[in-house]
C-alpha cells in the first residue's frame, strides 16, 4: 500500500505534536476520554503506570498508558534468551503499552507513528524519574486480526510471534481466553536485548537494584531434594543443622540477592516456622520451634562443601526447572587468571541455549584437553533427553558415544575440520543438495 502524500499543512501540524506526561489535575479527564472512546473501555493499568497526552497546538489527539510488563510470554522470554531467575530479576526494566488511543477528530494520516515514536524518546527518562530506574524495552500485544500494528512497525517496533491466549488471574494461576496476539517489543537501547540476557547486570544498572526472586514451594522442595543425595562431610560432633537445610537457604539467599554470608544468615532468619518446617531445618525440642542456620554455620558448610558437587547439583536443579532442551559446551581462557607457573587458568563450561545460566564448570588441568574433560562436566549432570552443542574439537566418537549411550542425549557438532580427515572427507562427498534440512539419522 502507498503512503499517502502529506500536504505542507499536514506535515507542519505532525511537526507541532508534543508528547508529555499528563499532570496530576488531568488524571481524571485521561481516565474518563480513554473510557469513553477506547474500544476495550478502561478501568485501571496494572503495577508502575506512566500516563501520557499527546498535545498538537495545546488540543488533547492522542492518550498512551504504560504499565508494568506482562509477568510471563514465552515469545518475549526466547527472544530475549531469559531464564527464569533472570525474568524475575530484570522484568522491571520493561514496560508495556497497555493503552493507545487517536482522540477523535483528528483526519490528517501518520499521526500514529509520529505520537508514539516521540513517545519513546521519552520513556526510559521519565521512568526514571518516577521510578528511580530506566525502561530498555518496550512491548505491547496487538489484537489480530483486528488490528495489524502498523503504527507501532512505523515506528520500528520486532514483531516476535504469538502469545498462547491465557491472561492472569487477578487472585493469581492464568485462565485461557482463546484470543492470541502478536507481541511487539522496541529497544529503548541498542544493546537491550543482550544486557537484558547476560548472566551480570550491566554497569548502568549498578544504581538500579534487581528484584529479588522468591522460589515457590515446589522449587524450594525440589532444591531440597537435590542437597539431599549430597555427601555430608562434616565431623558428627558439633553438626547440628542438616545439609540440605543450610544448602537450600545459601542457594535462596542468594537468589534474593544476600552477597555476603551475614546476609545469607539475615535471610534465613526471616524465615516463617511454616517455610523451615518445609526445608527441614532443624527442631530444637526445648524450645519446639524450628531454627535457622546462623551465619558462621552457613560460613562453615559453603567453605569447606565439596565444590564440584555443589556445582553439579545446582545444574540439575536449574536445568529441571528452565525447561532448557539445548545444552552448549564451550572452553575458554580466562584473561589475566595465572596459575602459580604462569600458565593461564582454562575452563569448560556447560550452558543452556538461549538463557546463558551456566549449569556446570571445570579447570582444564595443564596436562589433559578439552575432550576427556567433556565427559567428567557432564556426568553428574541430568541431561537425558537435551541436544548438547560443541564445537569441532569434540567431533569425537567416544564423546557422541558417551553422550547417546551414557546420558540418552542427542548431541550436534557444528563442524569438522583436520582433526577427522575420514569423517570430513566423506561429509564433503555427501550431496548436500539434495538434502533437506530435517531431522537425520547418526
Amino acid at each position: 500500500m502507498d503512503t499517502p502524500t502529506l500536504t505542507p499543512n499536514q506535515q507542519s501540524a505532525l511537526r507541532r505534536i508534543q508528547v508529555r506526561p499528563i499532570l496530576p489535575t488531568e488524571r481524571e479527564r485521561w481516565n474518563t476520554l480513554m473510557q469513553e472512546h477506547h474500544y476495550r473501555g478502561f478501568r485501571t493499568m496494572a503495577g508502575r503506570t506512566l500516563r501520557y497526552v499527546a498535545t498538537l497546538d495545546d488540543r488533547w489527539v492522542a492518550l498512551l498508558g504504560w504499565q508494568a510488563a506482562a509477568y510471563q510470554c514465552q515469545a518475549r522470554e526466547q527472544w530475549i534468551g531469559w531464564s527464569w531467575v533472570l525474568r524475575r530479576q530484570r522484568l522491571h526494566l520493561i514496560a508495556n503499552n497497555a493503552r493507545f488511543l487517536i482522540l477523535p477528530g483528528e483526519s490528517f494520516p501518520n499521526p500514529a507513528s509520529r505520537i508514539l515514536s516521540l513517545n519513546l524518546r521519552r520513556l526510559s527518562a521519565d521512568w526514571q524519574s518516577v521510578y528511580g530506574h530506566p525502561i530498555v524495552l518496550a512491548e505491547t500485544f496487538v489484537e489480530s486480526p483486528r488490528f495489524t500494528g502498523a503504527c507501532y512497525r512505523a515506528a520500528n517496533w520486532v514483531d516476535v510471534g504469538w502469545t498462547k491466549g491465557f491472561a492472569r488471574r487477578p487472585g493469581g494461576g492464568y485462565v485461557y481466553h482463546g484470543q492470541p496476539k502478536r507481541l511487539l517489543l522496541y529497544l529503548l537501547h541498542p544493546q537491550a536485548r543482550a544486557w537484558l540476557a547476560q548472566p551480570q547486570p550491566q554497569s548502568e544498572w549498578t544504581k538500579t537494584p534487581m528484584q529479588t526472586v522468591t522460589l515457590s514451594d515446589a522449587q524450594m522442595e525440589g532444591l531440597r531434594q537435590i542437597f539431599f543425595r549430597l555427601p555430608d562431610t562434616r565431623k558428627p560432633r558439633g553438626k547440628q543443622h542438616p545439609l540440605p537445610a543450610i544448602l537450600t537457604v545459601a542457594v535462596a539467599a542468594v537468589l534474593a540477592q544476600a552477597e555476603s554470608y551475614a546476609a545469607m544468615a539475615e535471610w534465613a532468619a526471616r524465615l516463617t516456622q511454616t517455610q523451615l518446617k518445609r526445608i527441614r531445618a532443624r527442631f530444637s525440642p526445648k524450645t519446639q520451634r524450628y531454627i535457622a542456620p546462623s551465619e558462621p554455620t552457613i560460613r562453615r558448610v559453603l567453605q569447606g562443601a565439596n565444590v564440584d558437587a555443589l556445582d553439579a547439583a545446582i545444574g540439575s536443579w536449574l536445568l529441571g526447572i528452565a525447561q532448557c532442551e539445548a545444552i552448549a559446551v564451550d572452553g575458554k581462557v580466562l584473561k589475566g587468571a595465572i596459575r602459580e607457573d604462569g600458565s593461564q587458568v582454562h575452563l569448560l563450561s556447560a550452558f543452556m541455549h538461549g538463557q546463558g545460566a551456566t549449569i556446570a564448570q571445570k579447570e582444564i588441568a595443564q596436562k589433559t584437553n578439552e575432550i576427556p574433560e567433556l565427559r567428567n562436566l557432564l556426568k553428574d549432570i541430568d541431561i537425558q533427553g537435551k541436544v548438547v552443542t560443541a564445537d569441532a574439537l569434540h567431533t569425537q566418537r567416544e564423546t557422541a558415544r558417551f553422550l547417546v549411550e551414557d546420558k540418552k542425549a542427542e548431541y550436534l557438532f557444528t563442524a569438522v575440520k583436520g582433526n577427522q580427515r575420514k569423517l570430513r572427507n566423506r561429509l564433503i562427498c555427501l550431496p548436500w543438495e539434495d538434502s533437506p534440512p530435517e531431522r537425520r539419522n547418526r
